[in-house]
This record gives C-alpha cells, structure tokens and sequence, in this order.
C-alpha cells in the first residue's frame, strides 16, 4: 500500500499471524508463477529475481519458491495468471490503482467492484486514475546506518534521481530500468535496505483526514484481504497519528 511519502510508516505493521503470513505467501507464490513465464533462471529475468527477493524477505521457504518457478515454466501444472490493474477512487477523491494476478477476470472484477462500494470508493474505468501515478523504484535506508551525503554520492552515481529524508529514514527513488543498478550499488557499498521495492508513486497527494482517512484505511485493508489483489497504490496524504492509530488494529 502506498499513499505518503514516507514509505516506511505507510506500510503499516500489524501482528504477523499464520493466516496473514500464508495470505501474503500465496500472493507472493503467484507473482513468481507469472515472473518465471519469462524464463527460470532469475539471473536472466529480473521480474522473476525480484519477486523471489520479495518472497525471501518474506520468509518465504526455498522449495515453495522452487515450486512456483517450476509452476510458472510449465514444469509442474499449475493455473494461468494474467497481470490485470484496475482504477477507482477512494472516499475524499483518494485516486486507487490495485494491482490484481487473476485467473478470471470475471470473478475479480465484481469482487472488487463489490468492496469499493461497501467501502464507500467506486471503481473507475481504464486511466481514469493511472496517469495520476509513475512507475519507480524505491528503497528505505535507516538514518543510522548511513550519512545522507555519502547515500547521496552512491545512490546519484548508480543512476537514482532523488534521496529524501523522512523521520528517521532515507528514501532512494529510482526510475525502475536502474533499480538493479541502485540496488547493487548500495550492497556494495554494505548500506542496508529496510525495504527495496517497485511501485506505483503517487505524482500529487490528497489530504484526508478524521473519518474519510480511516475509511480510505479500511478501503484498502478490504482490497488487501482480496486473494487477487497483489498491491494497492493510493495517493492519500494521512496525518501519522491515524497512521499508528491503524497499525494497532489486527
């Protein structure tokens, strides 16, 4: 889920429970199924070496990753998957891209039209909110292990285009044929990562707050619990005390 421009608080944390973990282990499990289309060996196909980068920092075990791979080559049998994104709005105007891998399209289209109207949103139609988001790379760095010049020297000189400092943090943003590039340089250099994602940036913020911002909460938290849905992008602006407030929610 990605909304403000501090990436580490948005992801908020909640308890990590069995069900939640296979949830996401599923998802994750689905990704790599679509990414080894393209080939097995992640050291030719970098959308398959990054959604088993996700799925390790996930926990995820070796041979599930082996199975989805083998899945996704036609090794072993398994359904077909189709990358399919889909627009709407949110309560207070929030602009919403969610990011489905389905088996059939006429199942998660009503499900998610379904969720956007209990939860107050409406599922829009093709670009009627993508153009509102571009495609980039983004890495959070701990304020304590690094200095923000010396990030800046390696970050810029990998190609990345900004290092921004939020509470505690850094952030890298990349365009995304670059975030390799980015990604090894900073493990070069031995400055770890917090979190190293692509995502869908938001290139203007709307604010809400009080009820509307726990709605547009409770939106993506229904889209999120949705077994299709991949990612949620949103381009809310939450004040950070109903951003913890949420986080305490299981």
């Amino acid at each position: 889920m990605s909304g403000h421009s501090h990436w580490a608080k948005v992801k908020r944390a909640k308890a990590s429970t069995d069900a939640k973990r296979g949830q996401l282990w599923s998802k994750l499990s689905r990704r790599i199924i679509v990414a080894a289309k393209g080939g097995g060996n992640p050291d030719d196909n970098l959308s398959l070496r990054y959604a088993i980068d996700e799925a390790r920092a996930a926990n995820m075990p070796n041979d599930t990753i082996e199975r989805a791979i083998k899945k996704g080559t036609g090794e072993l049998g398994g359904m077909a998957y189709e990358t399919v994104l889909y627009e709407g709005f949110g309560p207070g105007g929030v602009a919403m891209l969610v990011e489905c891998l389905t088996n059939n399209r006429s199942r998660t289209a009503p499900d998610l039209r379904t969720i956007f109207d209990r939860k107050g949103g409406q599922l829009g139609g093709a670009n009627s909110v993508a153009w509102m988001f571009q495609h980039k790379g983004v890495f959070v760095i701990s304020a304590e292990e690094v200095t923000e010049d010396s990030l800046m020297e390696v970050a810029i000189d990998a190609g990345a285009d900004d290092v921004r400092s939020q509470e505690g943090v850094f952030e890298v943003i990349c365009d995304v044929p670059v975030f390799q590039a980015v990604k090894e340089a900073l493990a070069a250099k031995k400055m770890p990562t917090l979190s190293a994602n692509i995502t869908m940036m938001p290139t203007n913020l709307v604010p809400v707050d009080g009820d509307v911002a726990r709605q547009v909460l409770a939106l993506v938290d229904a889209l999120e619990e949705n077994d299709d849905v991949q990612n949620v992008y949103a381009n809310y602006d939450i004040p950070d005390s109903i951003l913890a407030e949420a986080s305490t929610v299981q």
